[in-house]
């Protein structure tokens, strides 16, 4: 029964979220540069994992990196880095 509610308010969401996107006349512009900055965000903290440059620095790749990554842009990564280096 639980389960059932949850996909009715998530499809009720969804229904909610696409007419108020077609009816700004948003388009898909938006989801484009989006998936822009997603895939840069995370092509950012793979560089940084795996280039060798810093040595002993992992950045996990989940959300929260991606997400301070995507709305900081470079200076998130370095961020992320001066955080790791400092805190751990």
């Amino acid at each position: 029964m639980i389960r059932l509610a949850a996909i009715g308010v998530m499809l009720l969401s969804l229904a909610l979220l696409l007419f108020i996107v077609f009816r700004k006349k948003l388009g898909l512009a938006w989801l484009s540069l989006f998936g822009t900055h997603l895939i840069l965000a995370s092509l950012a903290i793979y560089i940084v994992n795996f280039s060798g440059w810093i040595t002993e620095v992992y950045l996990p790749l989940n959300p929260a990196t991606i997400g301070a990554v995507m709305i900081l842009g470079l200076p998130g990564v370095l961020m992320l880095l001066g955080l790791r280096l400092t805190l751990f």
